[in-house]
């Protein structure tokens, strides 16, 4: 896959999280604020990677989608949120 296939993938699938997700009571201690702090973070990620990948740095654009990726997966393993990653018949 080329890695211009592959950010697309990377954002796509990282825009439907974002849109879709269910925030959710967390189990553990952590404050709304945090966890709406660390949402905004892995936007801003997921922003950056569209803006790398318009300007051709493609490498740069999988680290930042990747960073939202772990900042979104950090938080359902906490607990936080709710959410599925999009299989491949999802994202066509």
């Amino acid at each position: 896959m080329s890695l211009e296939a592959l950010t697309a993938k990377y954002i796509g699938s990282a825009e439907k999280v974002l849109r879709e997700l269910e925030r959710s009571q967390t189990p553990v201690n952590v404050t709304e604020e945090a966890v709406g702090n660390i949402l905004r973070w892995a936007a801003d990620y997921l922003e950056d990677a569209k803006y790398y990948k318009a300007q051709g740095k493609l490498e740069i654009c999988l680290t930042s989608v990747a960073y939202c990726e772990g900042l979104l997966d950090a938080l359902r393993l906490l607990g936080a949120v709710k959410f599925e990653w999009p299989t491949n018949q999802e994202r066509k």
